[in-house]
């Protein structure tokens, strides 16, 4: 089991040639979760060979410009494209009404459904799940109303010790199926085959906690607890923290924190100010809270499994 994150943008506010705003794509159990759609994300998209087909979901942390004035050119190239399948996003209120006006001023139609998910709690809620995968907010604290996103995957279902079960004639192939449930096996004379001995364990399911822009903020860890990845913003370093403070964003130093509280298992940094021409400085400063993290450039993958 294993889920696979690509970074197609992680530089704050103004796109540069080579800094490009927020987005991601994570792959888990089957889906592709579009994550923010800053400006030029679909041109990200078909840089790093992401199927536009793919992306059913599309997640919006907040109403800022680098977090999604990509989605409406998104959204029209989806159409030409001719789409047919259901596009479902994700967002704070208001955003339903700012692409409906986008589309309705230029006169845009798309052939297929947009169902738009509008987000106004306080307080985490489960905002998508089906058999494989939930998701749930991260109430974040920002100058705007802003929600980070935690994708869980589901438990798997057992797995068969086939030696074992193949020890067992009265064990046929349509019981297996209650096996892999955890259910015990009874034999016709009685004797009780306890699940375990006939099981293994399933893979420990995974999880990513994707953090936007936010102040320092512990109110967060309980949500984000031993989390496999987490994404936290780190638009400064620790000699602009009053900055940061005003402006409703993090140090890399408060990152590491963060994750060091939460007992995550890898942290990773990104939308980092351009006043920084060296985000190796980043790194070092997080580490001296949390040894491991990793900086997010564009293009990189990260894969847990």
């Amino acid at each position: 089991m294993s889920f696979q994150l690509t970074i197609l943008g992680c530089h704050s506010a103004t796109p540069r040639v080579n800094a490009h705003p927020t987005s991601q794509v994570l792959q888990i159990k089957n889906h592709h979760f579009l994550i923010d759609c800053g400006e030029g994300t679909q041109v990200q998209m078909r840089k790093y060979k992401v199927g536009f087909a793919k992306i059913k979901h599309i997640f919006i942390s907040h109403l800022h410009g680098d977090h999604f004035f990509g989605l409406i050119g998104l959204i029209s190239s989806f159409g030409l494209l001719n789409r047919e399948s259901d596009l479902h996003i994700y967002g704070p209120k208001g955003l339903k009404e700012i692409i409906e006006l986008q589309l309705q001023v230029s006169q845009t139609r798309v052939a297929y459904k947009l169902v738009f998910h509008e987000l106004v709690s306080t307080k985490s809620e489960l905002i998508f799940e089906d058999k494989k995968v939930r998701v749930s907010t991260i109430p974040l604290k920002h100058r705007v109303y802003t929600n980070g996103f935690l994708f869980q995957e589901k438990e798997s279902l057992r797995k068969l010790n086939i030696k074992t079960v193949e020890k067992y004639p009265e064990i046929e192939v349509c019981d297996y199926h209650n096996l892999k449930k955890g259910k015990d096996f009874i034999l016709k004379d009685g004797t009780v085959l306890k699940n375990e001995v006939l099981t293994l364990d399933p893979p420990k399911p995974l999880s990513y906690a994707y953090c936007s822009d936010t102040s320092y903020n512990p109110a967060i860890i309980k949500i984000i607890k031993n989390t496999d990845l987490l994404y936290h913003e780190a638009t400064f370093l620790e000699d602009r923290l009053e900055l940061a403070h005003i402006t409703g964003h993090s140090t890399a130093l408060q990152a590491g924190k963060i994750a060091k509280a939460a007992g995550v298992k890898l942290l990773i940094l990104g939308h980092y100010s351009n006043r920084y021409k060296d985000i190796k400085a980043f790194q070092k400063e997080a580490q001296q809270e949390f040894q491991n993290t990793l900086l997010c450039v564009e293009g990189n993958t990260f894969e847990i499994s």
